[in-house]
């Protein structure tokens, strides 16, 4: 009863650390489309730039931005498996004392 309340606590501070994790990257997010409107804005409202020129450099934009989420997604990923990695292995102590 005791390791299946330390093991229930591990696991709530590992969902804590992922949901702070996933709160850091939607405050990033939110930025960067906030810093995407504010570009799209100033540009129509200067018209120096042709909008096929301007969709262009959203659509490269946007396509850094996706490589980044898979890098965090990747990250954030990696991180649980190796808490899962550490969990299995002090399982495994427990099981053989």
């Amino acid at each position: 009863m005791l390791s299946r309340l330390q093991e229930l606590r591990r696991e709530e501070e590992a969902l804590l650390r992922v949901k702070a994790a996933l709160r850091e990257q939607l405050t990033r997010l939110r930025v960067e489309e906030l810093a995407l409107q504010s570009m799209i804005r100033s540009r129509e409202e200067n018209g120096t730039v042709p909008s096929s020129t301007a969709a262009e450099e959203v659509q490269k934009t946007l396509g850094q931005m996706d490589n980044e989420a898979a890098i965090n997604q990747t990250e954030l990923h990696l991180s649980l498996q190796d808490h899962r990695e550490e969990e299995e292995e002090e399982e495994e102590e427990e099981s053989d004392s």
